[in-house]
């Protein structure tokens, strides 16, 4: 049954639809692939009985002829989003305990088309980080190994869990959030596809809040095309969530295919950065070849407060965590720890409750909003963010998308930077404008570093065209021939 593991999330529902396999027997497979792959640590709450119940639920219906859009297909659920009676705990110790009543609108969504739960998936705490390593429940392992090394390598952060499930072949595709690149970075790091949709086209209600203005879901899965099959069910317009977009959600997979002869790609210039490693350089002028050959039009652009957008970016996100996370004192739900007075009884549950990356960006974030420093930092972060959005128009007007590395680097050793929070926050340096921006942003995986680990190609769209991301997407695909799977050893 393990071959069943192996499958695309399209050729899943196919089986499926073709009676070939049963949601139950499908579910088993991913259920026992879990299991064998703790050494992975990607699931922190598996649900192995809850999947089988949904399965077995999905069955019935297709025997009755009802069947959604992901009817019966597994998949893995980000710990950042609140699933009814299922623990839901942000990898934080503060809500360890926490079994939301209520289920968040991306996941109803997902139960809605038929998809079955294998459970929660282990992030960096309340999704801060970029290597999966200030979890709760510890690290996450990405399933690739350099050649000729058995190093445990990161698969990046904060939805680390959902990239290693899914390159691992745990479950068909996952749910993950993007708050300045943590959907792209982690898909890069375990050749994985991953997709931020533009912001407000997926609901945040239900999501553990980090940065309001920033955050946004989408899905991560092993191709172009079960990407957009996830990301159709995950979006629509939810009254629930103000910053929910009201419009309608298009049939994604059917973008991918199209012909993109004709569509101007943007190269920005800013993204030579210095001491970038000769083979992202090289696999972007790859990228560019790819998309000439299919008949694209290159143009170079410039974005020219490229190089502001790492500070702003580590201003805004910050401040917004530190007024989000004020609401976890103990008083309501999640952790308490009692003190000898009110005050004693907050500062003893917040102390206990998060750990060292979550309290360093709460001291950030209540400092820059601090009097005598707001206009200082946060004002001027803000209007720093708007300079990087009409960047991004000024472009859009002479492009239809823009392409550049996911990452600076492919996977490095967990412990390698986790000393250097700096060191650390560079890896986000291709990603975060796209979030300031509230543009889309999808890496699509196309090709191996000299050490045999996968690296990924970034693509940027216009505010709610996912669609050219997804036909470009496609091409890319296509060209790199992408087929490079992790050798087992979990």
């Amino acid at each position: 049954m393990s071959d069943l593991t192996s499958l695309t999330l399209k050729a899943a529902l196919d089986g499926m639809a073709a009676k070939s396999f049963s949601a139950v027997e499908l579910t088993q497979a991913h259920v026992e692939a879990v299991e064998a792959a703790k050494a992975l640590n990607a699931f922190s709450f598996p649900t192995p009985d809850k999947a089988l119940e949904m399965a077995r639920a999905s069955d019935e219906r297709r025997a009755k002829g009802q069947t959604g859009r992901l009817e019966g297909a597994p998949l893995g659920i980000k710990d950042l989003f609140a699933t009814e009676g299922v623990q839901s705990a942000a990898a934080s110790k503060i809500l360890a305990t926490f079994r939301p009543p209520y289920e968040s609108t991306v996941t109803a969504n997902l139960w809605r088309d038929g998809a079955v739960m294998l459970g929660k998936l282990n992030m960096d705490e309340f999704a801060m980080g970029s290597s999966n390593e200030t979890s709760a429940y510890g690290p996450v392992v990405n399933p690739w190994r350099a050649e000729g090394g058995n190093a445990k390598l990161t698969p990046g952060g904060s939805s680390g869990g959902s990239a290693s499930a899914v390159a691992a072949e745990l479950c068909l595709g996952a749910t993950a959030t993007d708050t300045g690149g943590s959907i792209r970075q982690p898909a890069a790091f375990t050749g994985t596809v991953g997709i931020k949709p533009t912001y407000g086209r997926c609901s945040r209600w239900g999501v553990v809040a980090f940065a309001s203005s920033l955050d946004q879901a989408g899905p991560m899965a092993r191709t172009v095309e079960d990407s957009a099959i996830l990301l159709t069910s995950m979006c629509g317009h939810d009254p629930k969530d103000s910053t929910s977009l009201p419009v309608e959600t298009p049939d994604f997979a059917s973008f991918v295919g199209k012909s993109v002869k004709g569509l101007r790609v943007g190269i920005p210039r800013e993204y030579r950065v210095d001491g970038m490693p000769p083979e992202i350089e090289k696999l972007w002028e790859q990228g560019i070849a790819w998309l000439k050959e299919a008949g694209c039009e290159i143009v170079d652009v410039s974005l020219p407060h490229t190089k502001y957008a790492l500070p702003a970016y580590y201003i805004i996100a910050p401040a917004e965590a530190s007024s989000n996370l004020a609401r976890y004192d103990g008083m309501r739900y999640g952790l308490r720890v009692e003190g000898q007075n009110l005050t004693d009884t907050y500062e003893k549950t917040r102390a206990e409750g998060f750990g060292n990356e979550v309290k360093r960006r709460i001291l950030i974030g209540t400092y820059v909003l601090s009097a005598g420093y707001y206009d200082a930092y946060y004002l001027k972060a803000l209007k720093v963010r708007r300079r990087i959005a009409d960047d991004f128009d000024q472009a859009f007007e002479k492009v239809d998308a823009l392409l550049t590395p996911t990452a600076p680097s492919a996977a490095f050793a967990l412990g390698d930077k986790s000393d250097d929070p700096v060191a650390m926050y560079l890896n986000d340096i291709f990603t975060v404008t796209v979030n300031l921006a509230g543009l889309p942003g999808m890496s699509v995986p196309a090709g191996l570093d000299a050490n045999g680990l996968p690296l990924g190609l970034q693509l940027i769209g216009r505010a709610l065209d996912e669609g050219t991301l997804f036909s470009l997407g496609g091409a890319i695909e296509k060209a790199a021939d992408f087929k490079a799977k992790p050798k087992k050893w979990w």
